[in-house]
C-alpha cells in the first residue's frame, strides 16, 4: 500500500508559545507532498522534519488569520533561493490574491518559477484539486472570516495480480492491465478464468479531512462521512465553551462529536489555546465522546 501520511509541523493557535508552533501540516500521499496552512515559523519546522522543500507541489490555506498564513511569503521566497523551477500552486480564499500580489511585488520579483493562484470559494463543498491518484475538496466552515477545511481522498486503485495464478493459466503480459482492471481471462481452449482467481482486491480507499478554525457545526459530519483520519480544531475545553462560541472556535468535546457523527476512523485534535500547559484535559474530554482520539504534536507523523 502506498504511503498516506500526515506530518504535523505546528498545532498551536494564534498566540505563539515555546511549546507549539503555528498551524501547518504536510500531507504525503503516493510520493506527492501537499502543505496545509503555513503559519509563522513553518520553514524552521520543515527543516526539523527533514521533509524536502522541493517536493511540495501545492499549498492549501484555510483562511487569512496570521497563524495560518504569515509564513507563506517567506516560504515562497525560500523556494526561489533554493532554485526551484517547477510551478507552485496556491489554493486559498479569493481575498488573499490582493495581498499576495502586493507581497510578491515587494519581496519576490524574480522567483525563477511560476506561482499559480487558485481562488477557493469557502462557502462551497467542491473539488478544488484533482490528479490521477487523488482529489482535494473544500469543506465549508464557520469562523470569523471566510474559512474552509479540506478533504484528501484517494482514487480507487486497480486489483492486485496474483503472479503464480497468471503463470498457471499462461496469461500474456500484454493482458496484465486488463486483468488488473477486472477482466476475466479466456484460455486458448475456451475456458473462462474468473478475475477473482487471478487477482486480489484493490487496496481500500483512504481519506483525510482537515477542519481548520470553526465553531461547532452539527452538520459538518455530512461532508466527511467515514473519513479515515479527521483533524478538527479543539482550541478550548468545556470550561471555556462560551469563549469558543464567542470566537467561533470549538471545544475538544465538540470536535469529538463531529468525529462520532462522521463515523471517522480516528480523530486528531489541534489548534490548542496557549492557556494550556498540558492538553491532557482536551484529550480526556474528547475520549469521553470518541475514544479513538489522539493529540497532534509537532514532528508527529500519523498514518492515514
Amino acid at each position: 500500500m502506498e504511503p498516506f501520511k500526515v506530518h504535523v509541523l505546528g498545532c498551536g493557535s494564534a498566540l505563539p508559545t515555546l511549546r507549539h508552533s503555528a498551524s501547518s501540516q504536510i500531507v504525503e500521499i503516493r510520493e506527492k507532498m501537499f502543505m496545509i496552512d503555513c503559519g509563522e515559523g513553518t520553514q524552521m519546522q520543515l527543516r526539523r522534519s527533514r521533509i524536502r522543500f522541493t517536493k511540495i507541489s501545492a499549498i492549501f490555506i484555510s483562511h487569512l488569520h496570521g497563524d495560518h498564513c504569515f509564513g507563506l511569503i517567506g516560504l515562497i521566497s525560500t523556494f526561489g533561493l533554493l532554485g526551484r523551477t517547477s510551478p507552485l500552486h496556491i489554493y486559498a480564499p479569493s481575498e488573499y490574491k490582493k495581498v499576495l500580489d502586493i507581497e510578491l511585488d515587494m519581496f519576490c520579483k524574480q522567483l525563477g518559477y511560476e506561482l499559480i493562484f487558485h481562488p477557493v470559494n469557502t462557502t462551497l463543498n467542491q473539488v478544488i484539486y484533482e490528479d490521477k491518484s487523488l482529489t482535494v475538496s473544500s469543506i465549508p466552515l464557520d469562523h470569523r472570516m471566510p474559512c474552509c477545511g479540506f478533504i484528501f481522498v484517494e482514487k480507487p486503485t486497480s486489483r492486485h495480480i496474483i503472479g503464480d495464478m497468471m503463470k498457471i493459466y499462461e496469461v500474456p503480459i500484454s493482458q496484465r492491465n486488463n486483468i488488473k482492471n477486472g477482466a476475466d481471462w479466456t484460455t486458448p481452449d475456451g475456458e473462462v478464468i474468473k478475475n477473482e482467481f487471478l487477482t486480489k482486491p484493490a487496496d481500500s480507499v483512504r481519506s483525510y479531512a482537515y477542519c481548520s478554525d470553526t465553531k461547532y457545526l452539527p452538520n459538518l459530519h455530512t461532508y466527511i462521512k467515514n473519513v479515515n483520519l479527521l483533524y478538527h480544531e479543539s482550541t478550548y475545553s468545556d470550561e471555556f465553551k462560551i469563549l469558543a462560541a464567542k470566537y467561533y472556535h470549538s471545544t475538544a468535546r465538540q470536535a469529538a462529536s463531529v468525529a462520532r457523527d462522521a463515523n471517522a476512523g480516528k480523530l486528531m485534535l489541534g489548534h490548542y489555546s496557549s492557556r494550556y500547559e498540558s492538553e491532557q484535559v482536551l484529550l480526556d474530554e474528547a475520549k469521553e465522546v470518541f475514544p479513538n482520539t489522539i493529540l497532534s504534536e509537532e514532528m508527529k507523523t500519523i498514518d492515514v
